[in-house]
């Protein structure tokens, strides 16, 4: 890479909400930034303030951008052993209740000026791009990263995990292998899984599996930990089947209480790479996870457990609660850092870009004519798709009949004033302008 580059990483969420597309972001800016030797701006959503008391837990409300990054800066300089050096800059946003996510409003590719525009990280890019209506981001950056095989496979895309911990995680591991060593009892709990808790995050799948092996599991009592949409449904669940669940509301994973378990379960198979089953790892626990293409990274781990099947579930869990975690290595622990994390980004992204065109030319045995012609194919389908969102994406009613928030296409009022950004009806004039 030249000696400095701009990183702007754009996400979908913000703290307060204890997500992981609020969280990873937030350690990414701070890793990339700490060596000084990168811009980094970190691009997160502002919701009005109506939408943040839908959104953000324990009445946690903010009147001002100036107001959260306050908070968002303290939560993540109490949690790293450095000062970070990066930007926040707000985008304008609304929370659908039917999506159960943030989407942005406007052209967000506006919050980075054309002189400062260099590489764009988008994180969660099928929110960010649902209802984009505004310059490609494809003109920004040529190379894709995926954080794991879940994710759809892109032309010119390669695999890496992107992802670190919170380093007070690695920290807690290197207390409990260090009381095991001296023949201490580590853990004092059993199993437990946290996470929001909707359905579709692995909930359904780990009370079928409770339920149907009721008697083989008889000794095990699982603390599941989490809030969301479907908290009373789960509970109801549990209760209704009679299991040895208890259920929770959602805490940090950073919070002392999970300390003392020593497995985690996680039935998940919707994540991209989960988050708090790095964390456990992190913190010394045994893992059972299902063998997943999300899950490969945490593969190398030998305290990580992949079943197949349901039997093997079963076996593992059994297992799992009879014997001790292996300790973490050092390279171990080092990969699930931060600081290896940020290792990763920047050699995947570090990609001459001619290189992918060259490789094709030395190894494909289409002639140069029938591939110039099947590349300018692709282009012309790409370039009609393109056309299409975009023409799409411009006009409210289809907008609507696709599922967006209404009135999405522009910032309204609320989130004008709260930006500091012009109007309405001069933003509107202002890019008819620019367009003309």
């Amino acid at each position: 890479m030249s000696p400095r580059r701009h990183f702007a990483i754009f996400t979908t969420a913000s703290l307060p909400w204890m997500t992981g597309t609020a969280i990873n972001p937030l350690f990414r800016a701070a890793y990339l930034a700490k060596d000084g030797n990168k811009d980094v701006t970190l691009v997160i959503p502002w919701l009005c303030l109506k939408d943040q008391e839908l959104v953000y837990p324990n009445k946690t409300v903010f009147h001002s951008p100036l107001e959260q990054e306050g908070y968002v800066r303290r939560w993540i300089e109490e949690r790293i052993g450095f000062r970070p050096s990066f930007s926040i800059k707000f985008y304008p946003a609304k929370f659908s209740k039917e999506m159960r996510s943030i989407l942005p409003v406007g052209d967000i590719t506006e919050c980075i000026p054309d002189e400062e525009a260099d590489i764009a990280v988008l994180e969660e890019p099928e929110h960010l791009n649902w209802y984009h209506h505004g310059r490609r981001w494809k003109n920004k950056f040529w190379r894709t990263i995926r954080l794991s095989g879940a994710t759809q496979d892109l032309p010119r895309s390669i695999t890496c995990n992107v992802h670190g911990v919170n380093p007070k995680f690695l920290e807690v591991g290197k207390q409990k292998f260090s009381q095991l060593q001296n023949g201490e009892k580590a853990f004092t709990k059993g199993a437990y899984y946290i996470g929001k808790m909707v359905w579709s995050k692995g909930y359904r799948e780990l009370l079928d599996l409770l339920s149907k092996y009721q008697s083989k599991l008889a000794d095990l009592e699982v603390d599941l930990y989490g809030s969301g949409e479907d908290s009373d449904e789960v509970h109801e669940s549990a209760q209704r089947l009679s299991l040895s669940v208890n259920v929770h509301a959602g805490r940090d994973h950073a919070d002392p209480l999970f300390h003392e378990y020593k497995v985690f379960i996680n039935p998940s198979t919707t994540d991209v790479v989960c988050t708090t089953t790095a964390e456990a790892l992190a913190m010394g626990k045994i893992v059972i996870c299902a063998n997943h293409p999300s899950n490969e990274f945490f593969r190398q781990f030998p305290n990580c457990r992949m079943y197949n099947n349901d039997d093997e579930f079963v076996q593992l869990t059994q297992s799992a609660l009879s014997e001790q975690p292996a300790p973490l290595t050092d390279t171990q622990r080092y990969q699930l850092s931060w600081e290896a994390a940020t290792e990763r980004f920047i050699e995947a992204a570090d990609i001459n870009p001619h290189a992918p065109e060259s490789k094709i030319h030395r190894t494909s045995r289409i002639s140069m004519p029938a591939f110039l012609r099947t590349r300018k194919m692709k282009q012309n389908l790409e370039d009609a798709s393109v056309y299409l969102h975009q023409a799409l994406s411009g006009l409210e009613v289809t907008r609507f009949a696709f599922g967006a928030v209404p009135k999405t296409l522009q910032p309204d009022e609320e989130l004008c004033k709260d930006l500091g950004l012009a109007p309405p009806t001069k933003r509107s004039k202002l890019k008819f302008k620019l367009m003309s």
